[in-house]
Parts: C-alpha cells; structure tokens; sequence
C-alpha cells in the first residue's frame, strides 16, 4: 500500500500517532479552504450596515479566524505547531445565497501542510459570523466548508475541480 492510500495518522497496530516530519524538506507550503454562511436577508444587511448589536460581525469573525488558524495545533489533536508566516480571511457578501462567503489562506515554510490551519480559520470565521448574529437569525446554515488548494511539499500543487480564487 503507498503513502497516498493509507491513514498517516495510524501506525502499523492502528494506533493513532503524529507523523514524523524530521526528515521532510523545509518548503513554502500554501492552502485555501472556504465556506459560507446562508442567513435571511435582513440578517445579511444588519451585517452589512455594520447595525448588529454585538458589534462589527466581519472584522471580529476575520480575527478570530486567524487566531484559531494559529491555535490549531491546540484543537486537532495530532497537528503539529506550526510558525505560520501568513493567514487571510476574506469574506464577502452573497445575495445569491443569502449569506457571506468566507475564503481563508494559510501559508507556512516548513515540514508539513496547512491545510488544517486553513480549514480552522474558515471554520471558526464561520462560527464567529453565526455567534454574533444568532440574535436575530437562529437557522442561519453553516456550509460547505472544504480546501479547495495546496500547494507546496512532497504531494504538490493541486486545486478543487472548478475552483478560482476570488481574492
């Protein structure tokens, strides 16, 4: 069985462990994940008019999502630390959905991916919109959270079929 068709985080007796990376080259790693909020539409113009009563809904939902990408060693039980050099949040309003669109990038030179770093960020950033929202909106709808690329690394540059940035 190659690398590419097991669980790395199980050895050989199925015990879950962290990979060792000691001997993997330091490289410039990258990593995209997005997500969305579905609200009501007088939800998405409270936010948008900056009238939600907790405050501002876009600037506390981007720094909470750069500071989970920070912590998610702390979260994900076998991440490993990572120095990270970059994380973005951008979100964007939707009236198609209705709702805000979240796009988080995590960038790292180092050992391993941030993959999970950037999906923490999307999540979390999701999250924060729902806490300071949920006032008015209780079903908002939380989806489609997913990495969508990567790049950097032993497995290379890859990107989600139909994906194009929007930053």
């Amino acid at each position: 069985m190659s690398e590419g068709d097991r669980l790395t985080h199980i050895d050989a007796s199925g015990a879950a462990n962290m990979v060792d990376v000691a001997d993997k080259a330091n490289t410039t790693r990258t990593a995209i994940a997005i997500g969305s909020v579905t609200m009501k539409p007088e939800t998405l113009e409270m936010i948008m008019s900056g009238n939600a009563k907790k405050g501002d809904v876009l600037a506390t939902a981007r720094i909470a999502g750069i500071m989970a990408a920070k912590r998610t060693h702390e979260m994900i039980p076998l991440c490993h630390p990572l120095a990270l050099t970059k994380v973005t949040v951008d979100i964007e309003p939707d009236e198609s959905l209705p709702g805000l669109r979240v796009q988080a990038l995590a960038k790292v030179t180092g050992k391993t991916g941030v993959e999970m770093e950037a999906l923490t960020a999307a999540s979390v950033t999701c999250l924060t919109i729902y806490d300071m929202a949920k006032a008015v909106d209780r079903f908002m709808v939380l989806s489609g959270i997913q990495v969508v690329e990567k790049s950097g690394g032993k497995s290379g540059d890859w990107k989600a079929p139909g994906w194009t940035d929007r930053s």
